[in-house]
C-alpha cells in the first residue's frame, strides 16, 4: 500500500509543478516561482495569520511580510486586519490569483471520473473513507 500512495503522492506533485511551472511567465506583474509557491501555500492554508504563514514555511516574521507584500503589490493576496487586535493580520487569494492558477485540477477530474465507471459505489465510500482516514494521519 505504502508504495502505490507514495506513487500517487509523486504523481500528484510533479503534475502541481507542471501545470505552476507552466503559469509562470517572464512579465511585468507575473509572479516569480518563489512567489508561486508563497501564493500556493496562502491557499492551501485558507486565510492564515501573517504568524502561521511564516511558521508552515519555516521563515521568519519579516520574511514572510515580505513574501506577503510582494504578492499584494502584484494584486494576488489581501491583508485582513483583526478588528480586536489591529496586529493580527490575515493573508487570503483574491480573484486575480484563481484567474493564474487553476484549482479546478482537470487531470483529477478526468482520473475520478474513470473510476466511478470501474467501481461501484460501496467500493467508492470505502476508499474515500480510506482516504479521509488518511488524510487525518498525514495531518
Amino acid at each position: 500500500m505504502y508504495k502505490q500512495i507514495k506513487e500517487l503522492y509523486e504523481h500528484s506533485r510533479l503534475e502541481h509543478y507542471r501545470e505552476l511551472f507552466g503559469r509562470i511567465r517572464e512579465k511585468d506583474g507575473s509572479l516569480s516561482a518563489t512567489e508561486a509557491y508563497a501564493a500556493d501555500v496562502i491557499y492551501l492554508l485558507q486565510n492564515p495569520t501573517v504568524s502561521t504563514f511564516a511558521e508552515v514555511l519555516g521563515i521568519s516574521q519579516p520574511n514572510a511580510t515580505y513574501k506577503i507584500n510582494n504578492l499584494a503589490a502584484k494584486g494576488y493576496v489581501t491583508r485582513t486586519y483583526s478588528d480586536e487586535d489591529r496586529r493580527e493580520c490575515r493573508v487570503s487569494v483574491v480573484d486575480k490569483f484563481y484567474s493564474y492558477y487553476n484549482t479546478d485540477y482537470p487531470f483529477l477530474t478526468k482520473a475520478i471520473e474513470s473510476l466511478e465507471q470501474k467501481y461501484s459505489p460501496e467500493e467508492l465510500a470505502l476508499c474515500e473513507r480510506i482516504l479521509a482516514d488518511l488524510t487525518k494521519e498525514l495531518k
